[in-house]
């Protein structure tokens, strides 16, 4: 299990582990769900009692587990049945995403405009990957920190012979 849980999707190849990628992006967006879920219960909807509550935050977690589930499956499925790893396998995936949002929202005029943007955004994604491109690198942290006053951080080095001084006559 805890070997699961650190997995990474780009750990294997695209069309390999096809159930650990797919636990990977629905745990992202199970998390991602019960933060907008809980927004929503807690600001918007304020649903009383605790099945309320519940529906209300599955009305929002499961959608979007099963974004992620259409685009890691469609995307990886793909890639198997096309031999290819290229864009299309992930605007495909996107596509499928956008189907699925488009259903969450009950309305069939969303479907193409929700496939093409997540498509884009998938493609986006794949050109970066394939560029070596991080939408979020890691953040460099502070040079100075409590612990500051232990380095030098002057800009020239000690010169000896500027050292002309005395400690006095005591």
């Amino acid at each position: 299990m805890s070997k699961l849980l650190n997995y990474k999707y780009y750990d294997t190849p695209e069309g390999h582990d096809i159930y650990k990628k797919t636990f990977v992006t629905s745990k992202y967006a199970f998390l991602t769900g019960l933060a907008a879920g809980s927004a929503d219960v807690l600001m918007y909807s304020r649903p009383k009692g605790f099945v309320n509550t519940a529906g209300r935050m599955f009305y929002i977690i499961g959608p979007l587990v099963g974004m992620a589930t259409a685009f890691t499956v469609t995307t990886n499925v793909a890639q198997n049945y096309r031999g290819k790893n290229d864009k299309l396998n992930y605007f495909m995936g996107g596509a499928a995403a956008g189907c699925v949002f488009s259903a969450w929202m009950k309305t069939g005029a969303v479907a193409l405009p929700a496939a093409l943007v997540l498509g884009t955004a998938a493609v986006v994604k794949k050109m970066a990957i394939d560029s070596g491109t991080e939408f979020f690198p890691q953040v460099a942290h502070a040079t100075k920190t409590i612990k500051s006053v232990k380095h030098d951080w002057t800009i020239t080095e000690n010169f000896d012979e500027l050292k002309n001084y005395t400690t006095g006559p005591n």
